[in-house]
């Protein structure tokens, strides 16, 4: 599909058809001075003129008097939430009247979500989750089932953050597939481009003018700009041998000293999918339920077996995280599992920035 024109007095339209399609809107607000994902049914809901301001350690939000909602990079949310959740039900163990223990399987049922200001970065790390959860030996059910009713509608991201580094992994700043509705945004509305048959079907109830080539030469100058603005890299696509070659390097002791283990840049990581499990059970002893929710591999149990606790100290648990998330999964899934949105620089409270840290370790540069 060509790309049609949406004017930006008709963005209310775009959320009409697709709560009338059966969706709830999900979209970016501006609250607790941060860009959060939730419920919206008005355009005037969105972040107007708002942008971020990041860097290692800080993240902060202005006003401008742009009438655009989406100059900013990123908040702390992903997808992720979307699709695996922070916490949920497996299934529940129930006593019966003869003394027996019976186990009923939860499956969720999900209602279906719209979500609308999706970057490149997370779409890339979406297709990350999908290969873990969905596309291995035992698929997931409560993600297959989540995932299966998201309609995702993505932006072209053309305000990068100082922290962002998507363009040396590959993942953005344009968004190329994965997405139902594309948008690219202007001052004065939408270039809307369809990636879907629900996309399309949605798309053409809106009689969208026809986009202009001066409106798609400037939409596309505005990504590559975008993309020539970030100042980070990571010094490869691929770390996975430097980093294996290096587990001795001084600097995972020097990082340590820094890091507080909090478990942050995991949290906010889009690909992150650590979980611990454990039984919540009934004040009356009768029933229990056994929960998934999130964990983090910086956790003293999280590396905790009968006896010994593998990762004991800071340097360990750091170690294991860069070298999973840069070099192990080119094993797991061929290719590293950064997709350089750089949640995990601005949210960390003593400011670790991940391309300085790979570097560091591996040699080459941080910094364009």
């Amino acid at each position: 599909m060509e790309a049609g024109f949406l004017p930006r007095d008709r963005f209310q339209t775009l959320l009409d058809a697709l709560r009338q399609s059966g969706y709830r809107c999900i979209g970016p607000q501006a609250r607790a001075g941060a860009i959060v994902y939730d419920t919206l049914t008005r355009a005037e809901d969105f972040p107007r003129g708002m942008r971020d301001r990041q860097s290692p350690g800080v993240y902060r939000l202005e006003h401008t008097d742009s009438p655009r909602f989406f100059s900013w990079a990123n908040g702390p949310q992903a997808l992720k939430p979307f699709v695996f959740a922070p916490r949920e039900p497996l299934w529940r163990s129930e006593r019966a009247a003869d003394a027996a223990i019976r186990f009923s399987e939860i499956n969720p049922a999900p209602e279906p979500l719209a979500v609308i200001g999706v970057r490149a970065c997370d779409l890339a790390a979406l297709r990350l989750q999908d290969r873990h959860f969905l596309e291995g030996p035992f698929a997931d059910p409560g993600y297959a089932a989540r995932r299966k009713n998201l309609f995702l509608v993505v932006v072209h991201c053309t305000h990068p953050a100082d922290t962002c580094f998507c363009a040396s992994t590959g993942d953005g700043p344009r968004a190329t597939q994965g997405f139902d509705l594309a948008l690219h945004e202007s001052d004065e509305g939408y270039l809307v481009q369809a990636g879907s048959d629900k996309g399309r079907a949605l798309a053409a109830q809106w009689a969208l003018v026809p986009a202009i080539a001066a409106q798609q030469q400037e939409a596309d100058r505005e990504v590559e700009d975008a993309a020539r603005r970030q100042i980070r890299r990571l010094p490869s696509r691929n770390l996975r041998d430097d980093l294996f070659a290096n587990l001795a390097h001084p600097r995972w002791e020097e990082v340590a000293e820094r890091c507080l283990a909090c478990g942050n840049c995991t949290a906010v990581c889009p690909t992150c999918f650590c979980h611990s499990e454990a039984d919540e059970a009934a004040l009356d002893g009768r029933h229990s339920l056994h929960l998934r929710q999130w964990d983090s591999c910086f956790t003293q149990g999280h590396s905790y077996i009968h006896g010994i606790t593998i990762r004991a100290d800071t340097r360990t648990r750091y170690r294991q995280w860069l070298t999973h998330k840069l070099g192990g999964w080119h094993d797991q899934y061929g290719r590293s599992g950064c997709v350089g949105c750089g949640r995990c620089i601005a949210w960390c409270p003593v400011g670790i920035d991940i391309t300085e840290e790979a570097a560091a370790v591996c040699g080459g540069g941080a910094h364009g």
